[in-house]
């Protein structure tokens, strides 16, 4: 047999003015933040619609004032993909981004965290010289590198002048990586030590998936970089087609099909899709990375 407790009602008294006031005001501010980041966002999002919608219009309708495709023609992309060479710009941009981002991690790691988490003279100095290396436009070595790789090896009309390099480190790269390992508390590196590991066991077992967040953050960096260089392309394989990239395979497509808005909006969708998938999959690993690099240093 159950009980029923009947409680008493509380009396809540009406708000006063003061916090009636309060309460308009806090909606207010949150009724103006969340309409500037709308805002914001309809900025930076909209002209990604209007490529993407441009490029599903047919040859007439993308050179009229329309917005909304009449017949959603996507046959566009097809007809990239069908135009010689864009395949090839495709495999060339993915040896060039892929390769070149895991030489770069692969190189910029141990350099990084020597400068974190060794102590030996000329540390101060050597992290200076890798700052002063970041302040240092790469046009203005562009003469000697392109007279050694192309005179000197004859790597002229091949990405290798520009993926060679990356084997020996990037100075961004090894900047963020180091501010990030300083984070890491040297307790742990101690620890390890203690059971007998060594400092490159101690990198590849204690330091590495620690390092996870900023070496994500690295690679995105170092990915959109390649992914995007059109300078380098245009310096080393200009005179050769089958070793062009999409970034710079683009420019010629646009050139060839300078009345067709249709398909050179389908042809820019196809190059910024893989960025944006790599981003919107690994923000989160990114921004954590990013983030965290500023904590200490």
């Amino acid at each position: 047999m159950t009980q029923v407790l009947d409680k008493p009602l509380e009396w809540k008294a009406p708000p006063s003015p003061a916090e009636r006031t309060a309460h308009r005001r806090a909606l207010l501010e949150w009724v103006a933040i969340h309409s500037v980041g709308i805002a914001a966002a309809l900025f930076f999002t909209l002209p990604f619609v209007f490529v993407l919608l441009t490029s599903l219009m047919s040859d007439s309708q993308a050179l009229s004032r329309d917005l909304i495709p009449h017949t959603w023609e996507w046959g566009n992309y097809a007809k990239v993909f069908d135009t010689p060479g864009f395949l090839t710009w495709w495999k060339n941009t993915l040896l060039y981004a892929g390769l070149g981002t895991v030489l770069t991690v692969v190189s910029s790691i141990p350099v990084a965290y020597a400068l974190a988490k060794f102590r030996f003279r000329g540390r101060n100095l050597a992290l200076m010289l890798v700052i002063s290396m970041m302040m240092l436009p790469p046009q203005v070595v562009i003469i000697p590198m392109y007279l050694f790789w192309a005179k000197q090896l004859d790597l002229s009309g091949t990405l290798w002048p520009l993926i060679i390099p990356m084997a020996f480190g990037d100075a961004f790269s090894i900047f963020l990586l180091r501010q990030f390992l300083t984070t890491i508390p040297d307790e742990y590196l101690d620890a390890a030590r203690v059971d007998g590991c060594g400092d490159l066991r101690t990198l590849l077992k204690v330091v590495l998936p620690m390092a996870r967040p900023g070496i994500a953050a690295v690679a995105l960096f170092q990915f959109f970089y390649a992914w995007n260089d059109y300078f380098g392309p245009q310096i080393y394989a200009s005179e050769n087609p089958g070793a062009w990239t999409l970034s710079y395979g683009l420019e010629s497509f646009k050139g060839a099909h300078h009345t067709d808005w249709n398909l050179t909006m389908a042809a820019t969708v196809l190059v910024m899709a893989p960025v944006i998938l790599v981003f919107f999959f690994a923000q989160k690993a990114f921004v954590e990375g990013v983030t965290l690099t500023g904590v200490k240093g």
